[in-house]
């Protein structure tokens, strides 16, 4: 199976995403071996992008959530809200939210692990900066986020986690991560997380790329075994550039079967 995530950011409205999804579905049309996608919209457009998706087999995603179950933490969604909505993922950890709005590591580690409580599945995201990377510390950069993200994690039988390694160098300028670089980089994400939380695990957790992935890329990517998914970002909102990106996935699931 592989994974295509959607995130449209703050880029779209309600309408202009009700219409996105609606083509966005249409990418999955006449095509035998699909992937798994996930649409996540911004907050304000998740009630109607689900009455969108709700026939199909598309799931419905969130950009965000706070740790708390309620209280006075004005602006913030809890899972239990999420799931009113038919949110069955949550973005956690996205680099754009630590960098420029100060998340911590143990407030990623927070959300994860209320997200899991509600049963709902973290994308947690991890990455370098360019200055990390030319430092020679991505690994241990990216290592140290997912052990702090996980501290405290017990996944049950029916719970599954998406690691999406997105190098914060790579969002949104166009420069990707080598294809080799991005398979070292997920079999020592795989092998942590088995030393945290058990070879058992394993079945459970899905690795995906992320960073300036487009139409022309995306099969480099997700042809290779490590490679579970990607994360899409600026593509995921132009239409034609994500439909090359599914039909990507969906030639791969072809080839594997």
């Amino acid at each position: 199976m592989k994974t295509i995530i959607a995130n449209w950011k703050m880029n779209v409205g309600v309408r202009e995403s009700v219409a996105l999804a609606r083509g966005t579905l249409l990418t999955l049309r006449g095509r035998k071996h699909l992937p798994e996608l996930v649409i996540c919209p911004p907050s304000v457009a998740l009630s109607e992008v689900r009455k969108v998706v709700a026939r199909s087999g598309a799931l419905l995603g969130a950009q965000n959530v706070f740790w708390e179950e309620a209280g006075a933490f004005t602006g913030e969604i809890s899972a239990r809200m999420l799931q009113e909505l038919g949110v069955t993922h949550a973005i956690i950890g996205h680099s754009e939210r630590r960098h420029q709005l100060g998340e911590t590591d143990e407030m990623v580690n927070k959300k994860v692990l209320h997200v899991l409580e509600h049963q709902l599945t973290p994308i947690l995201c991890v990455g370098e900066t360019k200055q990390e990377r030319q430092a020679g510390k991505s690994k241990e950069v990216v290592l140290g986020q997912l052990k702090a993200a996980l501290s405290g994690v017990r996944l049950r039988p029916s719970d599954h986690l998406l690691v999406a390694y997105e190098p914060v160098w790579a969002i949104g300028t166009g420069e990707s991560a080598t294809v080799a670089d991005i398979v070292e980089m997920q079999s020592s994400i795989r092998s942590l997380v088995q030393e945290i939380l058990g070879e058992r695990t394993l079945s459970q957790l899905r690795v995906l790329y992320g960073g300036s992935v487009d139409g022309e890329n995306a099969y480099g990517f997700l042809r290779e075994k490590e490679v579970d998914g990607v994360l899409v970002g600026g593509a995921s909102v132009k239409i034609n550039q994500f439909r090359d990106i599914v039909h990507a996935a969906c030639e791969v699931l072809e080839a594997q079967t």
